[in-house]
């Protein structure tokens, strides 16, 4: 069975939520500090020893975060229709880094996102 690398970059973002239909707290607009881990998957190094720069990944990430960050993201797509769930902004950052990142060489394979440091959501595609 050939190896397979992972390797991944965390960051941070600033947003506010409300989740619609929650019967709870969480239905009314509040923020959190958003801990966002990306990983990518790869089964070959290049000439360096290296999946692939984490200044790429960092990039990309960025720039999709960009959208999120100090807004409210019920008022961002594609928030406005679908719930701002920790599930869900998990699984539009994999779709979107995916867009940018994935190549025959690399592959995102998980996004995880964490409201608090002790609760989160992961996302992927099989």
């Amino acid at each position: 069975m050939p190896g397979v690398f992972e390797v991944y970059v965390e960051t941070h973002f600033s947003a506010a939520h409300a989740l619609r239909g929650y019967p709870g707290d969480c239905a009314r607009l509040h923020g959190h500090n958003w801990i966002v881990r990306v990983s990518v998957r790869c089964g070959e190094l290049d000439d360096t020893g290296i999946a692939i720069d984490f200044r790429v990944i960092k990039g990309h990430v960025k720039d999709v975060l960009q959208g999120l960050d100090h807004c409210n993201m019920n008022e961002t797509e594609p928030f406005t229709e679908v719930n701002p769930s920790s599930e869900n902004i998990a699984r539009h950052l994999y779709r979107e880094i995916s867009r940018r990142i994935n190549s025959e060489a690399v592959r995102v394979s998980k996004v995880r996102v964490s409201e608090t440091p002790g609760a989160g959501a992961s996302y992927w595609e099989e």
